[in-house]
Formats: C-alpha cells, sequence, structure tokens
C-alpha cells in the first residue's frame, strides 16, 4: 500500500475519534456542571470523564499529530499544494490541541469537586470545538489559499 494513502486514512481515522472525544467532553462537563457534589452522578461522571480522556482523547491527539506529521515528511511541508492553507489549518490544530489541554485540566478540577464553570459556560466551548473542527476541514477540502 501507498505509505502516504496509509498515513492519510490513520490520520482522518485519528482525527475522526480526537474530534468525538472532544464533543463529548465538553457535554459530560455540562451535566457535570449541574450535579451535586459527591452524588452519585457526580461520581459517575467523574470516572467517564477520565476514561474518556486516556483511553480515547488523549491517544487520538496523539495519533493525529504522529500520522499528520508523517504526511508532512511524505510529502514535505513546502511541496506543491500546500500553501498557506496548511498553516491555517496548523493554526486551528494548535488551538484545538489547546483547548484538549485546557480541558483536561478542568477535568482534574471536577475531579477535585471543584465546579470552575457554569454549564452554560461549557455549552459555548463545545461550540468551539465544533467552530474548530469545521474549520479544520473546510482548509483541508477546499485548500482556499
Amino acid at each position: 500500500m501507498d505509505s502516504y494513502l496509509l498515513a492519510k486514512t490513520l490520520h482522518i481515522i485519528s482525527f475522526i475519534s480526537w474530534m468525538a472525544g472532544m464533543l463529548y467532553l465538553p457535554r459530560l462537563y455540562v451535566y457535570h456542571a449541574q450535579a451535586t457534589v459527591n452524588s452519585d452522578a457526580s461520581e459517575m461522571l467523574k470516572v467517564m470523564e477520565r476514561k474518556l480522556l486516556r483511553a480515547i482523547i488523549n491517544p487520538a491527539m496523539i495519533a493525529t499529530w504522529g500520522f499528520g506529521i508523517w504526511l508532512v515528511v511524505i510529502t514535505g511541508f513546502g511541496a506543491p499544494g500546500t500553501g498557506a492553507w496548511l498553516h491555517a489549518k496548523l493554526t486551528l490544530v494548535l488551538g484545538l490541541s489547546g483547548l484538549h489541554g485546557w480541558l483536561s485540566v478542568q477535568r482534574k478540577k471536577f475531579a477535585a469537586d471543584e465546579r470552575p464553570h457554569t454549564h452554560k459556560f461549557y455549552r459555548i466551548i463545545n461550540e468551539i470545538v465544533t467552530i474548530l473542527m469545521v474549520g479544520i476541514v473546510v482548509l483541508v477540502v477546499f485548500k482556499p489559499f
């Protein structure tokens, strides 16, 4: 199999997995922010959040970056067809990675029974993840510049 197609396939699968988790985690935080401290719901959400991050989101992000770097190595960062759209995409991916880190910090706060923000705040964060994802996909598909 062509190494480019293999890297591209694995990159897409990893990105889909990362986005699935990144879209779900803030939704769990919406529910957690509304749950009473030490309630059964709060304790269950702690377990769900920890497992989602450790088993899906973190490995998927690492794989996405790894396969993305492999693609850059195969194609060359400055190769024809890799214009400013790639720089814009990488900027959005860095933003998404930063948001991933911030969500990880939020999980630790919830684990310590802190309620750092309201459920409405986490609903907005969920939309930011969506906007970043849409921007990344649009840049990759249309390569507008």
